[in-house]
């Protein structure tokens, strides 16, 4: 059974991409494709500024950050880790607004106490600390590093050296890790200036998925339940008054 159906049946979510229903033919290779636009290709666009004067790229940044963290929180509910977010695999219908994750091949279950699991996942721009300094023992971290990636990228276009060297204090036992060198000593940027699309708001989260210390990031359920997605609650509020 593959990833993808072992995690997505018979807990599907409204992220999620499912194939349609057909009749069962084993003789035949049955390939579907999508006709949604990866994220990646739809960023340049976020930051054009609309008619009214506003920028284009704060309402749709939290709309699809926050269809992306509750999938995430779908999945982590699941025992289920992606590890492989990334906006290549994060799929848009910009004329509904839909974002839906795909790409569930890395994807696998976690258990408490947590087990050894290969480091050889995520591509690397979206790779948390831990599992770049070599951690074989990590959990729901993993794929709200690279949420907070994504996130960044959607306000910035880009994430450099964004949060400074880890130290001691802010990650007790990260010059252990097994591939921790001695680093050039880069200073944490006031992340309110570097990402200035970024509405007050967001710089709270945007700070608490990229957390060095994965013990310390906010988990997903906590992601949606923030100030920052407020409107998009009411939202969807009011959506369910008027279907009900």
């Amino acid at each position: 059974m593959t990833p993808d159906e072992s995690t997505c049946d018979p807990h599907s979510h409204s992220t999620q991409t499912r194939p349609p229903d057909l009749p069962e033919c084993r003789a035949s290779l049955l390939l579907f494709f999508s006709s949604n636009e990866p994220l990646h290709r739809i960023q340049a666009p976020l930051h054009q500024i609309s008619v009214s004067g506003e920028l284009l790229q704060a309402t749709a940044t939290r709309n699809y950050l926050y269809q992306l963290c509750k999938g995430v929180a779908h999945c982590h509910s699941h025992v289920v880790l992606h590890r492989d977010l990334k906006p290549q695999n994060l799929l848009v219908d910009k004329a509904k607004g839909i974002l839906k994750i795909v790409d569930l091949g890395l994807g696998r279950a976690f258990s408490v106490p947590l087990k050894s699991y290969t480091d050889k996942i995520l591509t690397l721009w979206y790779r948390a600390p831990e599992i770049l300094l070599g951690e074989t023992h990590y959990s729901t971290g993993v794929d709200i590093w690279s949420v907070g990636c994504i996130f960044a990228e959607m306000a910035r276009g880009q994430i450099f050296y964004l949060l400074g060297t880890p130290t001691e204090e802010q990650w007790p036992g990260v010059t252990s890790l097994r591939n921790w060198h001695e680093y050039p000593q880069w200073k944490a940027q006031n992340l309110t200036l570097v990402v200035p699309n970024l509405e007050p708001e967001g710089v709270d989260p945007l700070a608490k998925m990229l957390e060095y210390d994965p013990t310390k990031r906010m988990s997903a359920k906590e992601a949606i339940a923030h100030r920052y997605f407020n409107s998009q609650l009411k939202k969807i509020t009011n959506e369910s008054k008027l279907d009900s």
